[in-house]
C-alpha cells in the first residue's frame, strides 16, 4: 500500500515510519506546523526542522502551517492529507499514536472522509516497551522539551537510552509520568535512524527553562555522512 506518514520529527512518528515501511511503500511525510505552542494535536518544538529529516531520509515532505486552534487545526490536517493523496496517490496514512483516543478519533475521521486507511503501528503498545523498541531500532532521539514534574532542565538534550528508560520507569511508578510523553510531558527530536541516509548534526541551540517547563530550541543543523 502507498502511504503518507504523519511526521513530527520525534521518536514516535519515526518508529511508526520504520515499522510501516516494512509492509508499505512510504511515498511522503506530512508535517503540520502549528503557530500556537499549545496545539492540542501537533508536536511543536523544532517542527520546522522536519524538512531536514525528510532530506536525510530522501523522502518528500508536505509541510502545512496551521494556527493551531482546537478542532480548526484539523481542517489544515485534512488539506495536507488531501494534498498527499492527490500528489503521491497514497492509499493510507500512518500515525504514531500510542494510546491517545483524542488523536486517533480525529485522524480516523479524516481518513474515513478521504477514503484512506489509517495505519497505527504503535497503537496500544506499553509505553516502556515502545521506548525500548526505539532504542532497539537504533533511533537516536534527544529530548527537546519538558513540561511535567519531575522532568528538569537536566533532561534537555539527553538521548533516549537505557538509562533514561530506567528513570522513566521510576517516574511512572512514583509520579504517574507517561513514559512515552504522548501527553506532551516531553518531546523529542530524531537526529539519526536506520532509515536516514545521512544523519543530522546540531550546530547551534538555545535552552530556555522556567518552573518545570523548558525547551531546547535548535537554531541550526546540517546533514553529514554516516
Amino acid at each position: 500500500m502507498r502511504v503518507g506518514v504523519l511526521f513530527s520529527g520525534g521518536k514516535d512518528s519515526t518508529l511508526a515510519l520504520i515499522k510501516a515501511s516494512r509492509m508499505h511503500d512510504v511515498k511522503c511525510l506530512i508535517s503540520i506546523i502549528p503557530e500556537n505552542k499549545e496545539s492540542y494535536m501537533f508536536h511543536v518544538p523544532n517542527i520546522l526542522l522536519t524538512k531536514y529529516q525528510a532530506e536525510a531520509m530522501e523522502i518528500p515532505i508536505i509541510q502545512k502551517i496551521t494556527k493551531g486552534e482546537k478542532e480548526k487545526e484539523l481542517i489544515d490536517l485534512k488539506k495536507a492529507i488531501e494534498d498527499a493523496k492527490e500528489n503521491f496517490e497514497i492509499d493510507g496514512v500512518v500515525s504514531g499514536a500510542i494510546k491517545s483516543n483524542y488523536q486517533y478519533s480525529r485522524i480516523k475521521r479524516i481518513c474515513d472522509e478521504l477514503n484512506l486507511e489509517l495505519i497505527l503501528p504503535l497503537w496500544q503498545m506499553d509505553e516502556i516497551e515502545e521506548l525500548k523498541e526505539v532504542v532497539r531500532e537504533g533511533i537516536i532521539a534527544i529530548i527537546v522539551s519538558v513540561s511535567s514534574y519531575p522532568l528538569t532542565k537536566d533532561f534537555l538534550g539527553r538521548q533516549i537510552d537505557e538509562s533514561i528508560i530506567k528513570k522513566f520507569i521510576e517516574f511512572r511508578e512514583r509520579f504517574g509520568l507517561n513514559p512515552s510523553g504522548e501527553g506532551g510531558e516531553y518531546e523529542t527530536f530524531v537526529t539519526d535512524a536506520p532509515v536516514f541516509k545521512k544523519k543530522i548534526l546540531i550546530e547551534n541551540y538555545e535552552i530556555f527553562y522556567d518552573e518545570n517547563w523548558g525547551i531546547m530550541n535548535i537554531k541550526s543543523v546540517k546533514l553529514i555522512g554516516k
